[in-house]
């Protein structure tokens, strides 16, 4: 697999026969083989995560695709004319191509995903991750991180080879909550964070902490093909 990197969560990955694109934003698409078919995941409705110009970025490029997305987005008109199939969370689907795609829950909106191939297994968070706002009510903020614990706990024990993995510098001294919780609880070769909203010096910050990570995280910002 290859993976580059678009903006914020959005992310390409491509395989020996098809591409997945998750939570494009903004950006430009690099130069695609026609041959390939897409898959184009959505985790939730915001719009730093659903961006439906990804489908004209597609039809420029004469691509063949279809949308898999998160139940909350609604945007009939869009889709009407698009493939397209919603998921819930907690469920797994199937298909074609031998994909099987598994859901979580997110604690912000919509879902988490789990995409599997003889290839290899991919993760995506979405806005899954552990949200503990400096100011908050601590009720609130540990009830995130329950339900986030909680979801990440559905995959201990499973190996992936590359997951995409919230690192949010708004959260303040709590940026890397989610991350390291991920990366003590998951076996996972790769990790590439995202979310970090233009902010690439949360990675570095995070590695110069948590040096015994720096094997499994990636430059998110240095993803341009990068082989995994």
């Amino acid at each position: 697999m290859k993976v580059t990197y678009l903006n914020h969560s959005g992310i390409l990955v491509e395989r020996k026969d098809c591409y997945y694109v998750f939570d494009y934003y903004k950006g430009e698409l690099p130069p695609l083989d026609t041959e390939k078919d897409v898959l184009v995941f959505c985790s939730h409705s915001h719009n730093d995560h659903y961006n439906p110009f990804i489908f004209d970025l597609l039809d420029k490029k004469g691509m063949r695709y279809q949308a898999i997305l998160a139940n909350d987005i609604s945007d009939e008109k869009r889709l009407m004319n698009i493939k397209h199939s919603f998921v819930e969370p907690d469920q797994c689907y199937r298909f074609d191509g031998g994909i099987q795609v598994e859901t979580l829950l997110s604690n912000d909106s919509g879902v988490a995903f789990i995409v599997s191939t003889d290839e290899g297994v991919v993760y995506h968070g979405g806005d899954l991750n552990d949200w503990y706002w400096e100011g908050e009510p601590e009720e609130e903020n540990l009830e995130l991180r329950t339900i986030y614990h909680t979801e990440i706990g559905k995959i201990k024990g499973r190996h992936f080879d590359v997951a995409f993995v919230p690192l949010d510098p708004r959260l303040e001294a709590h940026y890397a909550d989610g991350l390291l919780y991920f990366l003590e609880s998951v076996d996972c070769d790769s990790v590439f964070p995202i979310h970090y909203w233009g902010d690439p010096s949360a990675i570095q910050r995070f590695i110069t902490e948590y040096p015994q990570y720096q094997y499994r995280i990636k430059n998110t910002e240095r993803a341009k093909g990068e082989m995994i």
